[in-house]
C-alpha cells in the first residue's frame, strides 16, 4: 500500500506563483486552480482559507526565508541594531528580486496605495515585531530613559520605511538594483541618526515624511 503524499503549504505556494505567472492572471476559483494543478481542494483548504490568505502567506514566506538566510551567518546575533536592520533589508530585497516577476504582477495595480494593501498585512506584523525587538534590545543596555527609543514609533517608522524602499525597488531600473541598495543604506542611516539625536517631535515629523513618501 503506497504512502499518502502530504501536500505542503510551500508546494501550494509554489504552484500558485507559477500559475499566476504562466497565465498572467489570478485563478477564478479554488476548484479551477486545484483541478489545473492536480491538487485536491481538501489539501488546499488544509493550509489556506482563500487565495487572499495564500497571498498574505507568500509575503510571510519571503520574510521567513530571509531570516533562514540571515541566520546562516553566525555573526548576525552580535551585530548592532543598525547592522541587523541593514542585513534584513539587503537580504529581504534579494529575496524579492529572486521573485520579482511575481511581486511586480501582484503589486502592479497597487503601487499608489501599498500601505492599505491587505496582502501585506501579515508582513507588516512581522516587520513591526522585528523592529520592536531591535529597539527593546538597544533600550535594555541604556540606563538613562531619556536616551531610550520608543519601540512603537520606531517599529511603525520601520514599516513605513519598508514600504518606501519597496516602492522604490518596484520602479528601480538600475543594474542589479544598485540604486535600491543605496536607498537602503541611506535610509537606515537616517533612521538611526534621527532616533539617536532628535527629540520626539522630530521623530514624529520623520514618521510623517516616511508615510508621505510611502504613499506618493
Amino acid at each position: 500500500m503506497s504512502a499518502i503524499k502530504v501536500v505542503t503549504a510551500e508546494a501550494i505556494i509554489t504552484k500558485y506563483m507559477d500559475w499566476v505567472l504562466s497565465k498572467a492572471e489570478k485563478p477564478k476559483s479554488v476548484f479551477a486552480f486545484c483541478k489545473d494543478c492536480k491538487l485536491n481542494e481538501v489539501d488546499f483548504y488544509a493550509h489556506f482559507g482563500s487565495f487572499e490568505t495564500l497571498e498574505k502567506k507568500i509575503w510571510v514566506a519571503f520574510f521567513e526565508h530571509t531570516f533562514v538566510v540571515i541566520q546562516k551567518n553566525p555573526d548576525f546575533e552580535g551585530y548592532a541594531s543598525k547592522d541587523k536592520l541593514l542585513t534584513f533589508y539587503y537580504t529581504f530585497f534579494e529575496m524579492l528580486t529572486a521573485n520579482r516577476s511575481y511581486v511586480l504582477f501582484v503589486l502592479e495595480d497597487h503601487q499608489a496605495g501599498l500601505k492599505s494593501l491587505s496582502q501585506l498585512s501579515e508582513l507588516r506584523k512581522k516587520v513591526v515585531h522585528f523592529a520592536e525587538e531591535l529597539i527593546l534590545e538597544d533600550n535594555s543596555t541604556k540606563q538613562n530613559k531619556l536616551t531610550q527609543r520608543s519601540e512603537k514609533i520606531f517599529s511603525e517608522a520601520a514599516w513605513l520605511q519598508t514600504l518606501f524602499i519597496l516602492r522604490f525597488w518596484l520602479k528601480d531600473g538600475s543594474p542589479s538594483f544598485e540604486k535600491t541598495d543605496l536607498v537602503i543604506e541611506k535610509s537606515v542611516r537616517v533612521v538611526f541618526d534621527v532616533f539617536d539625536s532628535t527629540p520626539l517631535d522630530g521623530l514624529l515629523d520623520f514618521g510623517k515624511f516616511l508615510w508621505k513618501e510611502a504613499t506618493v
